[in-house]
């Protein structure tokens, strides 16, 4: 005999959400501003959420809310299934009607001519444009905040579809008053003992602080950053130089900067990313007009 068919699931997302955010805040009154809502009536959305579950998730204390041991095993799987019903919804819709694309690009990056392009020739279509942080394009991608990202190397591509635009120089960013500014260029020798800025990505330190060096050794030492745009303030304040691409523009924005062009050195790589196998026409027209239209845009 076939197998029975699983039992109907009873379990409203929207309390699912409430949940996520009250942990989050682990505080009735602040999650419930957050949620744009009233105490007691997230207080009743909890409580359906536990008759649904079954268990009790949460309790009070004179310290505030606490994730009971059954709430704190949901928690996890509450925010994974949040996030496949975004995506769900998110695929379903651009398979039904794509008529619509979010463009990504990160810091330095024109996509203009691009951008409007693909609105010239899809005029019906919702184009648009979203700045990310240097270290989310993957993320946007695969959470669908964005559909196609111009950016730059590294980061994972697995799941993703990457195209090389153009090859990007890597340069030295030193403050003015620095030993080797006004020089002509310089190697890794002549850094060899200069702090970096350090990211907690490995595959960034790895690229842009040349971390191994050839040799095999270890890059020197450097300050911890949580965003690379802060390496500026450090260089400027003689702290640390940072390797960057030449299209970071930051010595010419900066009049206490100066750039040096780095030699012996791979150049960094800009790239159009989208999800693989995607099957929005928007997606694959911008692909066509980015490569045309971006290619060695520097």
């Amino acid at each position: 005999m076939p197998d029975s068919p699983p039992p109907p699931v009873n379990l409203d997302l929207r309390l699912v959400q409430c949940f996520t955010v009250l942990a989050e805040h682990r505080h009735f009154g602040r999650a419930a501003a957050a949620l744009h809502t009233t105490q007691p009536s997230l207080s009743r959305q909890i409580h359906r959420l536990e008759q649904q579950l079954g268990v009790r998730l949460l309790d009070r204390t004179p310290r505030g809310t606490e994730l009971t041991e059954a709430g704190e095993i949901f928690l996890p799987l509450a925010r994974t299934l949040l996030r496949s019903a975004t995506q769900a919804m998110a695929r379903t819709r651009a398979a039904a009607r794509p008529t619509r694309i979010i463009i990504g690009y990160t810091t330095n990056l024109i996509v203009t001519s691009a951008v409007r392009e693909l609105r010239h020739r899809h005029p019906d279509a919702e184009v648009r444009t979203v700045h990310l942080g240097w270290n989310e394009p993957r993320d946007a991608l695969l959470d669908h905040r964005a559909d196609a990202v111009v950016t730059r190397l590294p980061f994972r591509t697995d799941g993703l579809r990457v195209t090389v635009l153009y090859d990007e120089p890597r340069v030295l960013v030193v403050p003015l008053d620095h030993r080797l500014a006004g020089k002509e260029s310089v190697t890794l020798d002549d850094i060899a003992d200069e702090p970096l800025p350090r990211v907690s990505d490995p595959d960034w330190n790895a690229f842009w602080r040349i971390d191994p060096r050839p040799g095999g050794g270890p890059a020197p030492g450097g300050p911890l950053i949580d965003d690379v745009e802060d390496k500026a303030e450090l260089v400027a304040a003689g702290q640390a130089v940072a390797i960057i691409p030449d299209g970071e523009h930051v010595g010419r924005l900066r009049p206490d900067l100066t750039t040096i062009p780095l030699e012996g050195v791979e150049p960094s790589q800009v790239v159009l990313a989208t999800r693989a196998g995607d099957r929005n026409r928007l997606v694959a027209a911008f692909r066509k007009i980015a490569e045309a239209h971006l290619r060695g845009a520097r």
